[in-house]
């Protein structure tokens, strides 16, 4: 006889979404966390003494209506009075900031064009929006259920007007660079406005694809998109959905690795009925809810074994490789960045969008870039906590890391990417590196054994309009639901994909439920 309804693997966001949803709606839930704490890429580490970061510093995809149904703010979660700024650092042109729908510091043209592009872009996401939070159908589906999505999808475009509806078809699978520069003229300002569009994937500015639909996904955050802080920085979300599932009645086990997940056999044919941990427990659930990543999930805890042969091979297919590297220092004064007041704000290292794609051509041939680009964050000016009074800590997300590299990941290459991003870092804020007290560099093969994701990948598979909407991660596992029984998936390997969202945990929620 099952101990629970059902069992959670991983104790990241999505996995708590799905957690609280299914207990408040009477289920006996099990969530099971290998690491000592929870909050999977969110929660926050202590990468020096005294001084803390998460992987995930920042709040921007997660929408207001999931805020509000899982009373966050009642269990704790507070937020800064505004988003983070996004601001292009340059050694030679005046400062710009972007905040929302205002740009300062542009050449008029742009500035104008801006506030023009933003508007485009929000009225897009607004249509787009109901669709991240609900199922795909099936590719073929013709349920009632099935065919009022498609419905309303179409609907929602049309209601854009003919004009915007033949604008947005005609962008959503455009390159960024084609885009923007048909917007505006400085480089910086472009490479900027092009990196929520690539940031954590396997693409550069002039790649095809589906560039424009991740920045559409992002911008159905509670701010439009725009970066936030919790108060108390990430760790405030991780206790807030931690009390709501406490409160809902969810039982959370922590250092609590699964070794496998058993299946079972007879003439009906398979079934899911619960899991083995590594310390030999064994606990049975009506149905488990994986929100690893496809790979760990169908490759390492079900076992090819189980699986479809066809179904094996597409999931070993899955283009996962993480392209996204980590730096934290600990500072022992805030550093000053040439031209700007206060580092506060998200600072673009990335003087053009060619800097970009350079950095890119690098990584495709498993090199590390000669000129890092990156996106730097002071967390400690708005979560004072994550450093020792008077100091501070700076994260760089630097993008185009390979997860292989040609040479190795021997300490001298290790050595290689750190100093090539100090000496940048050097070049925007001069002086910083004597403000060192101590660094961590995380590569895609660190976060790949530290935060047990496949590859390093930040969303568990590259978001690729082949592995999108109603084929993330694959067709048969694409609506939460696998060709297992009573297995299903939360991750970000999901509809919609990746990002501090809920929304993957949510709709698989509604789906076990419906």
């Amino acid at each position: 006889m099952a101990d629970q309804d059902t069992i959670i693997i991983g104790g990241g966001h999505n996995g708590l979404v799905c957690a609280i949803l299914l207990a408040r709606a009477g289920q006996r839930v099990t969530l099971l966390e290998a690491c000592p704490t929870l909050g999977g890429m969110a929660a926050e580490r202590e990468f020096h003494p005294g001084f803390k970061a998460a992987l995930a510093q920042t709040l921007y995809a997660m929408p207001r209506s999931l805020i509000r149904d899982l009373d966050l703010a009642s269990h704790g979660l507070e937020f800064g009075p505004e988003p983070l700024p996004l601001r292009p650092l340059s050694l030679s042109a005046p400062p710009q900031s972007i905040n929302g729908e205002s740009l300062a510091g542009a050449a008029d043209g742009d500035a104008e064009a801006y506030l023009k592009y933003v508007t485009m872009l929000k009225k897009f996401a607004a249509a787009l929006a109901p669709f991240w939070e609900r199922t795909m159908p099936r590719v073929g589906a013709t349920g009632l259920p099935d065919l009022l999505t498609f419905g309303k999808l179409g609907l929602k475009l049309r209601l854009l007007g003919k004009d915007d509806m033949l604008e947005f078809f005609r962008v959503a699978t455009l390159p960024m660079r084609d885009l923007l520069d048909e917007h505006f003229s400085d480089d910086g300002l472009k490479a900027a406005l092009c990196w929520d569009a690539l940031v954590g994937s396997q693409l550069a500015p002039r790649s095809p694809n589906q560039a424009v639909l991740t920045l559409l996904n992002r911008m159905a955050g509670k701010d439009a998109g725009q970066h936030v802080i919790p108060k108390d920085g990430m760790p405030g979300l991780v206790r807030a959905l931690e009390s709501a599932a406490v409160q809902a009645g969810v039982t959370i086990r922590t250092d609590c690795s699964v070794k496998t997940v058993q299946i079972e056999g007879d003439e009906s044919g398979q079934h899911c009925t619960g899991v083995e941990l590594e310390s030999g427990e064994t606990l049975l659930s009506d149905r488990v809810v994986s929100s690893a990543d496809p790979q760990t999930t169908f490759l390492k805890l079900i076992g090819a074994q189980h699986l479809e042969i066809e179904f094996t091979n597409r999931i070993s297919r899955l283009r996962n490789r993480g392209y996204v590297a980590r730096v934290n220092l600990a500072l022992s004064a805030l550093p000053t960045f040439q031209g700007l007041d206060s580092p506060h704000g998200r600072l673009i290292v990335a003087p053009t969008m060619d800097s970009i794609e350079f950095a890119w051509d690098a990584a495709k041939y498993e090199e590390l870039p000669a000129s890092p680009v990156m996106e730097v964050l002071v967390p400690s000016l708005q979560a004072p906590g994550l450093a020792p009074e008077g100091q501070h800590v700076l994260v760089a997300n630097v993008m185009y890391v390979p997860y292989d590299l040609k040479s190795g990941w021997t300490p001298g290459s290790r050595d290689e990417l750190l100093n090539t991003v100090l000496r940048e870092l050097e070049r925007y804020a001069p002086g910083i590196q004597e403000l060192v007290l101590a660094s961590e560099l995380l590569t895609p093969q660190d976060l790949a054994s530290q935060y047990r994701v496949t590859n390093g990948h930040w969303h568990h598979c590259e978001p690729a309009i082949d592995q999108l909407l109603m084929m993330r991660p694959t067709y048969e596992a694409a609506q939460y639901a696998t060709p297992i029984p009573g297995l299903y998936l939360c991750g970000a390997g999901c509809h919609p994909a990746g990002d501090v969202s809920g929304n993957p945990g949510r709709n698989a929620a509604k789906e076990i439920l419906a």
